[in-house]
């Protein structure tokens, strides 16, 4: 497929891109032999022992162990496996690991290969990644009081997609807490067939700073975040190979517990694909979602303070890898916290979260001129969702004053009582295109009496290939959420074509008109909480 020319605003966002990754290469990418943090191997501190553990292909990991205090002689203890997050050292689980070994488990984190002081390169949690867990598995039976019959893994982002993908290679691990990670990597950063810009960028530049990327890696963000769709077969291919999705079937057979949390804000992975991954998995399971973005919802319980996720997660690994009869395995599987709301809700599986639909039609016929941001947008990757998490302050922007010449609007009406969201909202839509290809971007809104909406949800939508002056179906699941709409305001969908978190493909002077056959109506179904 040819690619597109770009739009002004394509070319900027390309241009914001590589600002951002030619800042962070200014800092030079770390050599194999320097990094904060760490100490040399078999030294301790604190009770802690640092190792130069053997990975896959030999290179060398750097790793640390907890063990239990006052262990008998040959007595043998669950093992917990931490794989770091993307760019950070082999010190990121210290305050979990201790608290984890002070209650009987051996603990191993290390820090992935390709960063810091790690050999290797980059491969994204690919194959060699998952050989390296496996081969700190091996490690670990062979230097530590480890269990081979209780094995478990977990982390944090990055820590989180390899431990769900090593599940689905290692039948030794018998349960798997993975937080804010993956379960689809391309359904992550390219849904909607839209390049989430900020959040390729974002990690595209923690790389450069803090590791060495692979030949691989480094090819792939180019194309990506240059919109080369000649490569996006090849961009697909790599993204589904490094998702445990594609090894679902893998992974059921080996039958690990897995209890996977997120933010309902996660700008690097939304919610939505975790969502489906979970309605597949055939073994025990658990899925959490809370207010916040990427490993906000994890963050405190890093530092050591109380946090809800990092309880969770030892609950699980007390429950699968000890045996113990806490509960865990009995309470409803899916709990989740609402935005505006401080209480927890419990549901049998996801298909039960948003049981209730409203229809709210999307009447008459709407044109909007491309390439002008219209002031609707999602906000800042990492600070707005979690200036939403901690202080309530979601993205607001003022309905009526947003111009109609670059926005579409459609209001439900005043409800008279408070309408609960939950689950994943859904747009269908009819798309007429003066151009072949295109980006459009919608939002929900929660609008007051005074017309400020503040955002409940978004997505964007990418096409290629269509025939200028026909129309067209569109299908977009926005990114599911919890949020209750106060009694007496209403919801709002603003439709526009840019927003900085994404790469938008408009051409210059493209026209969008979106219309309502009266054979195929359009509309918004949103979910909302049985009462």
């Amino acid at each position: 497929m040819a690619r597109p020319k770009p739009a002004p605003r394509t070319t900027a966002s390309i241009t914001t891109a590589a600002v951002l990754l030619a800042g962070a290469a200014l800092g030079a990418a770390p050599a194999a032999t320097a990094a904060p943090g760490t100490a040399p191997a078999g030294t301790t501190a604190q009770g802690l022992t640092y190792h130069d553990i053997p990975g896959s292909g030999g290179i060398t990991l750097k790793g640390n162990v907890f063990t239990p205090a006052g262990a008998a002689a040959g007595a043998k203890h669950p093992l917990i496996v931490f794989p770091t997050s993307w760019a950070m050292p082999q010190i990121e689980y210290l305050a979990q690991a201790q608290k984890l070994a002070d209650s009987g488990y051996v603990v191993v984190s290390y820090t992935s290969r390709g960063f810091w002081l790690s050999g290797g390169k980059i491969e994204v949690a690919g194959p060699p990644d998952i050989a390296d867990t496996s081969a700190v598995i091996d490690w670990a039976l062979e230097h530590t009081s480890a269990d081979p019959d209780r094995i478990g893994m977990g982390g944090v982002s990055y820590g989180a997609g390899i431990s769900l993908l090593a599940a689905g290679h290692d039948p030794r691990i018998k349960a798997v807490a993975a937080l804010s990670g993956w379960a689809d990597l391309i359904d992550s950063i390219y849904s909607g067939r839209t390049q989430h810009l900020q959040a390729a960028a974002l990690l595209g530049g923690l790389g450069l700073v803090t590791g060495r990327p692979g030949d691989e890696l480094t090819r792939t963000l180019k194309d990506f975040l240059g919109s080369n769709l000649d490569k996006e077969p090849d961009m697909i291919a790599w993204g589904k190979k490094r998702s445990p999705a594609t090894y679902l079937d893998r992974i059921n057979a080996n039958g690990a517990a897995i209890m996977m949390g997120n933010a309902w804000g996660d700008t690097i992975f939304p919610p939505n694909q975790y969502a489906s991954f979970y309605d597949k998995l055939t073994g025990p399971k658990r899925l959490e979602f809370r207010p916040g973005d990427h490993a906000t919802a994890e963050a405190t319980g890093l530092l050591g303070l109380p946090n809800d996720t990092w309880t969770s997660t030892r609950r699980w690994f007390d429950r699968y890898l000890k045996g113990d009869r806490n509960g865990i395995d009995t309470e409803p599987p899916v709990q989740l916290k609402s935005r505006t709301d401080k209480g927890y809700e419990s549901y049998p599986d996801w298909k039960s979260v948003g049981a209730v639909k409203n229809r709210i039609p999307l009447d008459g016929t709407k044109k909007v001129r491309a390439n002008v941001d219209s002031g609707a947008n999602g906000g800042i990757a990492i600070l707005s969702n979690a200036l939403d998490q901690f202080l309530k302050l979601p993205p607001t922007v003022s309905v009526p004053l947003l111009p109609r010449t670059f926005a579409s609007v459609w209001q439900s009406e005043r409800y008279a009582t408070a309408q609960r969201i939950r689950g994943t909202s859904a747009l269908h839509t009819t798309v007429t295109a003066t151009k072949p290809s295109g980006t459009l971007v919608a939002y929900l809104y929660d609008v007051g009496p005074l017309g400020i909406g503040k955002l409940v949800s978004n997505a964007p939508y990418t096409f290629h290939g269509q025939t200028p002056g026909r129309p067209f179906p569109v299908d977009l699941e926005l990114y599911s959420t919890a949020y209750d709409v106060p009694a007496g305001h209403r919801l709002a969908l603003v439709i526009d074509t840019v927003d900085p978190l994404y790469i938008e493909h408009n051409p210059t002077g493209a026209q969008l008109t979106f219309s309502s056959p009266g054979t195929d109506p359009s509309h918004l179904s949103v979910p909302l909480r049985e009462k």
